[in-house]
């Protein structure tokens, strides 16, 4: 199997501020979901964008063992996708338009929408279960109803490669549950995924891997059932897991809660 995305002693900052990424290395494999956690403030997101090129960085990070800076920005668009927790976009869009965007590094200068692209956004709005919000302005829309979109953006561009920054902070328990099953999907195909994750229960569930950061270093990796444990989230977190706490929930055969 191939290797997906690789990091290698990625440190990262705001402007010539603090280091907030201090030397991280990671793989999230194909084939597998890699849950990124840790407390507020211990780096996740900035990893994310750091990996992505959102933010000033040093370090490596490659695709397949290929040097994510050696691809030009159209290969990176067409085989990364990135997924943040909200968008800045402040013009009225219509949904349609926002997810159609993922279209772009496939196609040539400004041609319009082919067909093949046009089954691929209309699939990735029904995946996304927001084929009904289409024509809806996305700044219209809740944040919930908006992080779907960019998830659906994300599917459209079939890169294989997702990047994602906690996408069910704002989903109900349905759509919560329904992101599970499109990213198991994924994983299916060969997908590498790397998801930033508060919700502890979550990382158990759906991930395979796991890497807990901690004041922007890596603090444990490995399988997620290995690092969701006490010896690792106490020190961490500062709690204490309770087995068995809390409630399980799963989608019944209509798709409702």
């Amino acid at each position: 199997m191939n290797a997906g995305l690789q990091v290698l002693g990625l440190r990262a900052s705001y402007r010539r501020g603090p280091e907030v990424v201090r030397g991280v290395d990671l793989t999230a494999a194909r084939g597998t979901i890699t849950a990124l956690l840790g407390p507020n403030g211990s780096g996740k997101s900035t990893l994310l964008k750091a990996i992505v090129g959102l933010v000033e960085s040093q370090g490596r990070v490659s695709l397949d063992g290929e040097d994510l800076h050696g691809l030009s920005p159209r290969e990176r668009a067409q085989r990364l996708a990135y997924v943040p927790q909200r968008s800045l976009l402040s013009a009225p869009l219509l949904v349609h338009a926002v997810v159609s965007q993922g279209r772009f590094p496939h196609r040539r200068g400004l041609a319009d929408l082919g067909a093949e692209d046009r089954r691929i956004v209309d699939r990735a709005l029904q995946d996304a279960d927001i084929a009904h919000l289409a024509c809806r302005p996305f700044t219209e829309l809740s944040g919930g109803e908006q992080q779907r979109v960019l998830l659906a953006r994300a599917l459209a561009t079939g890169a294989d490669v997702l990047l994602m920054d906690e996408p069910t902070s704002a989903q109900d328990v349905r759509h919560a549950l329904e992101l599970h099953e499109i990213l198991g999907r994924l994983r299916e195909r060969g997908a590498a995924i790397l998801v930033c994750l508060h919700d502890l229960s979550e990382v158990l569930a759906i991930a395979d891997q796991a890497v807990l950061l901690e004041c922007g270093s890596v603090h444990a990796s490995g399988p997620a059932a290995e690092i969701v444990q006490d010896r690792h989230i106490t020190p961490v977190y500062g709690v204490e897991l309770i087995q068995g706490g809390g409630l399980g929930f799963r989608l019944t055969a209509g798709g409702e809660e």
